[in-house]
């Protein structure tokens, strides 16, 4: 993934004792207009961890990880992030060392700032780069992580990214957040919207980070089991504001499982690694939706 000749990834990502809990929830539920929209979760991801969330629209997932990045308070039970507890920590001075990768953060950014500054900001988690000053020691990884994700060259650095595609402002997106050197990366469906060619471009380079020892704990919400990178180890089902499995991917991602939480039956396939699922008949499962 890197040249011989240039830095190892460990200077892009710090990397944390195997054994050492990046996120741990006890009986967590986040509740609004007295709906439980995250109804009592108990999650631990530990360093090393490769994690895919999945569930059905409205099943607390994105919830779930805005409580876990910090920018969520819990209507109740506790949280650790990155040996932080919430309510003893200042929740700002923690999110910088957390990596968010999501529409929102897209929405944000300037269209017409530059690619390469885009990637630029991720240093400092800001939204533009006159904010700060970067080194040119910063410059030059800010166009080696362009160059893994297959961009390189100063003229797509210079791109706007309100004009880049649906799939090249992904890829930005996660350079930037590598930018930051995080302790801990979090993706909220970052294949959504992607065309086929871009989507496996994406999951290339996330099973490129997958397996790289030196990254952080990741976490990626999806609600296609085909959306999943290679390197994966862990994953999560939800349903109806609950957590309903989590543990070894190969474990959980059950034709019943997966069936149960999405509502409808359905056959999962694992093949050279890749999951895929599909629908079993025309037979659907009732239950508690959100």
């Amino acid at each position: 993934m890197v040249p011989a000749d240039a830095e190892s990834t460990d200077s892009v990502v710090q990397a944390a004792p195997r054994d050492a809990v990046a996120i741990g929830l006890e009986h967590v539920s986040v509740v609004r207009n007295q709906v439980a929209i995250l109804d009592d979760v108990s999650w631990t991801v530990r360093a090393q961890e490769r994690w895919a969330l999945l569930g059905p629209n409205g099943s607390g997932k994105t919830t779930l990880l805005n409580v876990a990045g910090a920018s969520l308070w819990p209507t109740r039970g506790s949280v650790e992030i990155l040996g932080e507890r919430l309510g003893r920590v200042d929740m700002r001075e923690l999110r910088k060392r957390i990596a968010v990768v999501s529409a929102s953060v897209a929405r944000t950014l300037r269209p017409a700032i530059p690619a390469l500054d885009v990637v630029l900001t991720g240093r400092h988690a800001a939204l533009e780069t006159w904010w700060h000053d970067y080194t040119d020691e910063d410059r030059v990884l800010v166009r080696r992580l362009l160059d893994e994700a297959g961009f390189g060259g100063d003229q797509f650095g210079l791109r706007p990214f309100g004009l880049l595609s649906e799939g090249e402002r992904q890829q930005v997106l996660l350079a930037r957040a590598l930018m930051g050197r995080p302790e801990l990366i979090l993706m909220d469906e970052p294949a959504a919207g992607l065309d086929l060619g871009a989507r496996e471009r994406l999951l290339l380079r996330l099973a490129s980070l997958a397996g790289d020892p030196a990254v952080p704990p990741l976490v990626l919400v999806t609600h296609h089991l085909e959306e999943i990178p290679l390197g994966v180890t862990h994953a999560a089902l939800m349903r109806g504001a609950r957590m309903v499995g989590a543990g070894r991917i190969d474990e959980v991602l059950t034709g019943g499982a997966v069936s149960d939480a999405f509502g409808v039956d359905v056959v999962v396939e694992k093949r050279e690694g890749r999951w895929a699922s599909r629908a079993e008949g025309r037979s659907s499962r009732g239950g508690r939706g959100t």
